[in-house]
């Protein structure tokens, strides 16, 4: 992108040398004077129920955000962790970037490229990149940058119908933007050669002829390009509003650049699962697959090129096949759960998508308007997938002869395809035979939305930049994040044998005023931070002028939520906590036993010698037995004295405040009683007008039966989804055939021409040629008239003879 500036560097150092320079002032980012200003987007349109987000982060140290009043970009410096590790400065004032020409439209979403020159600006009538390196103006810091739209002729012109659903940057390219528009077709753009006609151009067909079960089954909704993970690289994942989820691969703009090793993994994946398969449609798709990256990496092979540790994509594609639309993806199911895999779970119709690779897994997130997340994981690789019959159509360069361009029909495959199921493995291998990876459904989470929005809820989402495993999400409602604590393939590869958890839900910030949810989300931008020592931030700036900025803790989120049984615990309690007092002790001394005597022994003198000895028995047995208990009831009582004094006090405390609970309780009792009374008298009203609606003449009619139910549902979603995804099929049909119609008004007196032409080139032909048969006619009678005279003079001459 940086090649296609217009702009003399010296002219640029000479401008920026000029230019007044302000001191800079480092603030804290929620103090900073653009984005707490009152009036940020205060006179912003709200008419549309769409998600604005005007401010990105470059990643490093740059914020990005979009003055809507102003018309014009604010580049806001950052230092993460100064002075503390936990706060973020923000320099002011901030550099200005204006466009360098005026903008007809609402901005509604600003995203930066890879490698952060250029700057996309997307609105419902609009969209321009933005290169952000431009002059500086001698007047002020404020520096020019060139502007230019994009798709125009398509999508924005005064004839067309055709909306932009999705636009986003390619992640292996700074140049090439992919857009999904409400006419069902992809296109991918150059932004390097050609802004008004698309580079690739990819038309799809989800539902085969003569089986469509739903308007909302053909009406896409959003798409997100895949990881680096194997062929999900070169990966177009496409939802559309019922849930379906499609696959085109592959896709990949020409002149990325791919690592080296990745793509010879997927080659000799190909030769190893592919060419070598005992099924020959395994062989088939293998074969297609190797011949692509071939032609698109020619450099592949090459022994001279494996030196480099990245290879550039060619144009290319196969002459004789297009893409097929691999899908719906189906989910893993149990045996008992085959008649249900393909009803949707949740409310609503699909509103967006996003797709995210965590170490070995590829996670995919639908969000419905109902309020609920939908979050499943490919539990097989992707393969690429051509059909044979349907080739595509190629745009050559006339000075290069190469390919520039092409276009293709995506038509759906087959859905006769085996499920795969936990209880019933498949006994053969699935590999290179054109089926769509299933899914494994992680858990459906419901974000508890408030249930008073007539339309639904747009939901937005993105990764947090330090820990791939959360999600954000953005709506009506404010923010929330999601952690997933399990990942099958990575949790198995890991070598944990961990039981499938749920995600943690965790509300982040909260836009709402008790059940009171806004029209449209207050937040106008939102952007998540991150630094190299592990801390991370979220910004949130509201239309009112707000800015809050909230540090995210993300050491201990990974740890799954503890679920121990209560007697378990008990157990452990019993166990842990020692005794008061041993029982032991509680038993008393042990009883002494007295040596006999006989009755007939006579009386013993304790001055005796015999009686000393009998005393010195009697005192050694008790010394034995009540000495040595009273020396261990003093140690226990001395040793337990503190414990039974903080039990004590405990106690007490646990008294007091019951004590404090219960006045707390005698002094709400008459409020309660006020309650219940009136509680009584509502519910005695709302008795009496149940038995005056009984009394009304429609109110004896019986219930509605279960298939009238099941119909009238039917209906309900018919009228909040299938006649909006009609409206936009016809809107997509009726620009098409008005393209149609106008090209075909523009050829007709052309060709009129062109036979005209061609009729008047056969006429002077024909005369011609008539011409010169008239010519060799005239000559060849000449010549016979000349020999007949010379026949009539030899004649002549012989008769007079």
């Amino acid at each position: 992108m940086r090649l296609n500036f217009d702009i003399d560097a010296k002219n640029t150092d000479k401008n920026s040398s000029s230019a007044p320079k302000e001191k800079v002032e480092w603030v804290p980012l929620h103090s900073h004077p653009i984005l707490s200003a009152g009036d940020v987007g205060a006179t912003y349109s709200t008419t549309s129920h769409t998600l604005r987000n005007l401010l990105t982060w470059d990643g490093a140290s740059r914020l990005y955000f979009w003055d809507y009043n102003k018309q014009c970009l604010h580049r806001i410096s950052l230092r993460l962790g100064e002075p503390e590790p936990t706060s973020v400065l923000a320099a002011s004032p901030s550099k200005v970037l204006q466009p360098d020409v005026k903008l007809d439209f609402e901005v509604n979403e600003i995203s930066l490229n890879r490698n952060g020159s250029a700057l996309l600006l997307a609105g419902s009538n609009g969209l321009c990149i933005m290169y952000l390196y431009g002059r500086t103006s001698e007047k002020d810091i404020t520096s020019m940058c060139r502007t230019v739209s994009v798709g125009s002729q398509i999508y924005f012109s005064n004839n067309s119908v055709i909306r932009t659903l999705k636009v986003a940057w390619h992640p292996y390219s700074d140049t090439h933007l992919g857009i999904l528009s409400s006419d069902s077709v992809f296109r991918l753009y150059d932004l390097s050669s050609n802004l008004g006609e698309p580079e690739q151009e990819y038309y799809l067909q989800p539902v085969e002829l003569g089986k469509i079960p739903n308007a909302a089954s053909f009406c896409a909704v959003g798409f997100s390009f895949g990881g680096d993970h194997l062929w999900d690289r070169f990966s177009v994942f496409i939802l559309f509003s019922d849930g379906s989820i499609y696959i085109l691969c592959p896709v990949v703009p020409f002149g990325s650049v791919y690592l080296w090793k990745s793509i010879l993994e997927m080659y000799n994946d190909a030769h190893t699962f592919g060419l070598k398969s005992a099924n020959p449609i395994a062989v088939s798709n293998s074969a297609l697959a190797i011949s692509w990256l071939e032609g698109t990496f020619p450099d592949l092979t090459n022994q001279a090129a494996k030196n480099s540790p990245s290879l550039r994509a060619h144009p290319y594609a196969l002459f004789d096949a297009s893409l097929s639309l691999q899908g719906p993806l189906r989910k893993v199911c149990h045996i008992e759960e085959e008649k249900e895999i393909q009803g949707p779970q949740c409310e609503g119709r699909a509103v967006n998508f996003l797709y995210n690779t965590i170490s070995k897994d590829s996670i995919l997130i639908i969000a419905w308007s109902g309020g609920q997340l939908q979050i499943d994981a490919l539990a097989d690789e992707i393969q690429p997938l051509w059909n044979t019959n349907s080739p595509p159509r190629l745009r050559f360069d006339s000075n290069s002869n190469h390919a520039n361009g092409l276009a293709m029909i995506c038509e759906a495959i087959s859905s006769d395809f085996p499920i795969v199921k936990f209880d019933n493995p498949l006994d053969d291998p699935i590999i290179w035979l054109g089926h769509p990876p299933p899914l494994l459904r992680l858990a459906i989470v419901d974000l508890a939305l408030p249930k008073n929005s007539e339309n639904g809820y747009l939901i937005s989402m993105f990764v947090d930049p330090l820990m791939p495993e959360k999600i954000y999400t953005i709506h009506d409602g404010g923010i929330d994040s999601i952690v997933l604590h399990f990942l099958p393939f990575t949790s198995q590869t890991s070598g944990k044998n961990e039981p499938m958890t749920t995600p943690s839900v965790h509300p982040v910030l909260s836009t709402c005023q008790g059940e009171k949810v806004f029209s449209s989300s207050p937040l106008c931008g939102y952007a998540a931070l991150s630094d190299s020592f592990g801390y991370s931030w979220i910004v949130g700036i509201t239309s009112s002028g707000n800015c809050t900025v909230l540090e995210m803790k993300t050491w201990n989120l990974l740890l799954a939520p503890l679920h121990a049984d209560t007697v378990i615990k008990e157990e452990i309690l019993e166990r842990v906590m020692p005794d008061i007092i041993s029982k032991e002790l509680l038993c008393g001394p042990k009883v002494v036993l007295l040596p006999q005597s006989s009755p007939h022994m006579r009386s013993i003198y304790a001055d005796s010698i015999e009686g000393r000895s009998t005393l010195h028995q009697y005192f050694k047995l008790f010394h034995e037995n009540y000495v040595e208990y009273a020396h261990k009831v003093y140690f226990e009582l001395k040793h337990h004295g503190p414990h039974l004094k903080k039990i004590i006090d405990d106690q007490q405390a646990r008294l007091r405040e019951a004590q404090k609970k219960l006045l707390k309780i005698q002094e709400k009792q008459p409020k309660l009683d006020d309650r219940i009374g009136h509680a009584v008298q509502t519910h005695s009203l709302l008795e009496q007008r149940l038995q005056n609606l009984r009394n009304l003449p429609g109110a004896h009619k019986k219930p509605l039966s279960r298939a009238e139910r099941d119909f009238k549902l039917e209906l309900d979603r018919f009228r909040g989804v299938e006649l909006d995804a009609l409206h936009s099929s016809i809107e997509a049909l009726n620009a098409r055939l008005k393209k149609f119609t106008q090209f075909s008004q523009r050829n007709v007196p052309n060709q009129q021409r062109q036979i005209s032409l061609r009729k008047n080139y056969a006429q002077d032909a024909q005369i011609l040629h008539l011409k010169s048969s008239l010519e060799r006619l005239s000559l060849t009678n000449s010549e016979n008239s000349e020999k007949i005279k010379l026949i009539e003079a030899a004649l002549r001459s012989k008769v007079n003879q």
